[in-house]
């Protein structure tokens, strides 16, 4: 498997930094974004990239342009949006894959965009949710879950049962309305980090195992 490290391009003044792990042979493309407060080398995704890229699906990270120059307060919507789609482009253009082979993916804020993005286009093999913010802390009366309704690719979901941000009895009855039907994938005790309680006896290594495996199956099942 060969590292690939690629400069992309977002606007005339902002560069952002991607990694590529390529497998001798692949037939599918998956591109992870990550959350608003930690960058692309963050342990979970990196665990996740590397995990998922050694099932011979090739796996890309990237920054954000304002975690590229190390501040704190995310881009606007536009520039986020932007940026999926540049990092798409390239991955097309140096590849050659067809978009229906590309799988979205994203942490947090970077997986929202993924699906802002999927809204607009209906041209992705899937998208795959890591602790989708569903809504902000104590407003779960206010989902950000509409634009998820125009969406026509399969949708998988990591989801912690202590996440915050995401109300199991709120969003379960919310993806029953999905067309194609979600997959939902329960950590159970795992908060928004997937940082399970000290009275699970489990490992952070576990809980990434368990993810790669099923993202791994999920992603072979639709290639």
């Amino acid at each position: 498997m060969k590292t690939e490290h690629h400069t992309i391009t977002i606007t005339k003044k902002a560069d952002i930094s991607s990694v590529w792990l390529i497998p001798e042979h692949y037939t599918s493309v998956l591109i992870i974004a990550h959350g608003a407060r930690r960058d692309m080398n963050s342990n979970s995704l990196s665990l996740i990239h590397q995990g998922i890229a050694e099932n011979n699906i090739l796996t890309v990270k990237f920054n954000f342009p304002y975690m590229e120059l190390g501040l704190k307060a995310p881009n606007t919507p536009h520039v986020l949006e932007e940026t999926w789609q540049k990092v798409i482009n390239a991955v097309i253009e140096k590849t050659g894959v067809k978009r229906k082979q590309i799988f979205l993916s994203g942490f947090s804020m970077g997986g929202r965009y993924a699906t802002i993005l999927a809204a607009k286009e209906d041209l992705y093999a899937g998208i795959i949710l890591f602790a989708y913010p569903l809504h902000a802390p104590g407003k779960s009366d206010k989902p950000r879950f509409d634009h998820l309704k125009v969406i026509h690719e399969p949708m998988l979901f990591f989801q912690g049962s202590r996440d915050s941000l995401c109300r199991l009895d709120v969003f379960k009855p919310l993806l029953e309305t999905l067309s194609p039907p979600a997959t939902l994938h329960i950590i159970e005790g795992a908060d928004h980090s997937f940082k399970l309680l000290k009275r699970i006896k489990r490992t952070e290594q576990s809980i990434f195992e368990e993810i790669i495996q099923a993202c791994t199956e999920w992603i072979k099942q639709r290639s």
